[in-house]
């Protein structure tokens, strides 16, 4: 069993930080950097931080709050939404992303995921799938933030993107995303089952008992929002949690 990543995920729309349900009904809750001043000085192992708005102004903007961040804080750094081509990937790794998480344009271009994890190391490019749930343990794949179908089967998904080269998995619950109801567990298993990748799982996190539940499914990392964004439990609290259930925790 893997040590637990405890990660705050910070999706952003605007400069502010912001969170919905269900990808969708977005509120600002805070100013993005000073959320992940306060999730690095309680121990947060990583940050997520999505443009939520990026594929569909054709764009990524967060190299200025990236390089805010980095002045203050000293961990892995993931940066998602709008990255199309090298030279977008190459300019987020400048402002201080150490791996970069991509969607929408792997749908449109796979060869793009080739290109990527050969010219910049496959421990740089995370595979970000947005998962619905279409019949039991059946899940499709959307894209644009979780705002368009497109007819393609998650596991088999994950499977192609392993194949391209891709050196993590970060799965997103478009049904559990935001409600704080627990993650798919269905989803996990059957993803456990066939990733030869770390797997990090977002959506769902309504408890640290949630969060316990779903790292015993050989999960590598837990992103969490709600619950840190809205102060319902801190990262100290979330990770004596995973070692009160025998879980390993990074220190």
């Amino acid at each position: 069993m893997p040590k637990i990543r405890v990660i705050s995920r910070i999706d952003i729309k605007n400069e502010f930080a912001i969170k919905g349900i269900q990808l969708e009904g977005l509120r600002k809750v805070g100013d993005p950097n000073e959320l992940a001043k306060k999730y690095y000085h309680q121990g947060v192992d990583e940050l997520i931080f999505m443009d939520a708005v990026a594929s569909y102004y054709d764009r990524n903007s967060l190299s200025h709050i990236i390089e805010k961040a980095c002045e203050d804080i000293f961990i892995p750094i993931t940066v998602g939404g709008g990255l199309r081509n090298l030279n977008d990937i190459q300019q987020a790794l400048n402002s201080g992303a150490d791996k970069v998480a991509i969607n929408t344009q792997a749908h449109r271009e796979p060869l793009f995921i080739k290109e990527a994890s050969k010219k910049f190391g496959s421990q740089c490019i995370v595979g970000s799938v947005v998962a619905k749930k279409i019949s039991p343990k059946k899940w499709e794949c959307y894209i644009e933030n979780g705002r368009e179908p497109t007819g393609v089967d998650v596991m088999e998904w994950i499977k192609k993107l392993q194949e391209l080269g891709i050196g993590e998995l970060m799965i997103t619950s478009v049904d559990q995303e935001g409600t704080k109801r627990g993650f798919d567990i269905d989803l996990c298993e059957e993803i456990a089952n066939i990733s030869k990748v770390p797997v990090i799982i977002s959506g769902g996190a309504g408890s640290n008992h949630d969060i316990v539940q779903i790292s015993k499914y050989n999960i590598d990392g837990v992103a969490i929002a709600s619950l840190l964004h809205y102060d319902l439990t801190n990262i100290k609290d979330i990770k004596d949690e995973l070692l009160k259930n025998n879980l390993e925790v990074h220190r």
